[in-house]
């Protein structure tokens, strides 16, 4: 089938943002792994494979549009060097990725192309309320009960 062109372009800007979501989870699950932190490297290890699962239905999508997927192009990436920095680092990926899905979202909606549109609202949900939810809480946790208490119980 072939898509319009303007729907392609934008899901090979998502998949960029997923790819580079993907590589910043990798580096940060195996970063909780090298310090101890053996719960934050299962949570995390778990949103890489998430996301390597979005980045997958959205070539799979550009094929089925008749498009080329773009697998070099990435977002930028940001290693955070502690917990609270790596935490607020993987929560402002999610809401850029919220914010590039609901745009992406809208558009198919103009074209009239609703089955990525919802390809797409799936992801949306996954990434508002499973992945952002989970960092956001983390960050409470921090803020409540301070870091080395949390620290202790990643371990």
């Amino acid at each position: 089938m072939q898509g319009k062109q303007n729907v392609i372009d934008a899901l090979n800007k998502l998949l960029a943002g997923e790819l580079a979501a993907m590589d910043q989870y990798f580096i940060h699950s195996e970063m909780y792994a090298d310090w101890g932190f053996n719960k934050l490297y299962e949570r995390i290890a778990h949103e890489f494979d998430d996301e390597k699962g979005h980045a997958k239905l959205m070539i799979e999508r550009i094929l089925f549009l008749g498009g080329t997927p773009d697998l070099v192009t990435r977002e930028p990436i940001h290693v955070g060097k502690t917990v609270p920095e790596m935490l607020q680092n993987d929560l402002n990926t999610e809401y850029q990725v919220v914010h590039n899905l609901k745009q992406v979202i809208a558009l198919c909606e103009q074209e009239q192309d609703y089955q990525t549109r919802e390809m797409l609202r799936q992801q949306l949900a996954d990434t508002e309320e499973d992945h952002a939810y989970w960092l956001e809480k983390q960050l409470g946790l921090i803020n409540r009960v301070g870091l080395q208490n949390y620290l202790q119980s990643q371990m």
